[in-house]
């Protein structure tokens, strides 16, 4: 670790023999080491085209877009390396975990699930539920902000979230195969589009309160 390491291994010294879960954060240290360096490498980037085409401006609407895009990246990022890239922190280690073991896919609906319900430890069914949804929530919500101004029906942009979060859960569990970083499960895909369609509810669900917010200042008016 570039950032964290430090901070890594005085949380270790104190509490790795007291938490059985420990390997899960750890991997959350490793997976946030790796998101602040992959995002400063990518702002500078940004920073070095925006500079280069003439596009810097002190307009708050173009700041308000880039600090979106930023916001979006740094999920996208931390969400590849809690999950795909769980193992890999240089480019160069792609090669070195490609692999594949068609016993590290399931197809069959809820059968991890089940065993994981039916074992001696409910945290691991608890994260593989509910962590799996709620990693997929800010996607489903950022991606009703991206379509603020659509006037689609409304079941038309259900399903553009439901696809997004199938599309960008099966790209996860395809790197998971193909780099043995996981398990690819049809579980995943599952709730990995329910959070996403979680997510774009309580994007409309935030509308809402907004809407309502509105009326009730005009109306005091």
């Amino acid at each position: 670790m570039i950032f964290l390491g430090p901070l890594y291994r005085l949380v270790a010294a104190h509490y790795a023999a007291h938490i059985n879960h420990f390997p899960l954060i750890r991997l959350i240290f490793y997976s946030l080491d790796k998101t602040l360096l992959y995002f400063l490498i990518f702002l500078a980037l940004r920073l070095f085209y925006l500079w280069r085409r003439h596009r810097l401006t002190r307009q708050p609407a173009f700041w308000r877009r880039e600090l979106y895009l930023w916001v979006l990246v740094i999920y996208l990022l931390l969400l590849f390396s809690l999950t795909a890239l769980r193992r890999i922190y240089w480019p160069s280690q792609f090669w070195a975990h490609l692999q594949l073991t068609h016993e590290a896919i399931n197809t069959t609906p809820f059968v991890e699930t089940l065993k994981l319900a039916q074992g001696t430890s409910k945290f691991d069914f608890m994260y593989n539920l509910f962590g799996n949804i709620l990693w997929f929530v800010p996607l489903g919500f950022s991606y009703g902000v991206r379509l603020q101004d659509n006037q689609r029906w409304l079941p038309v942009q259900f399903l553009q979230v439901y696809l997004l979060g199938v599309g960008v859960s099966l790209i996860i569990e395809t790197l998971q195969f193909l780099l043995s970083t996981g398990i690819a499960d049809i579980d995943d895909v599952t709730f990995n589009a329910l959070g996403c369609l979680v997510g774009f509810t309580v994007y409309l669900g935030w509308c809402g309160v907004q809407w309502l917010w509105r009326k009730f200042k005009i109306q005091v008016k």
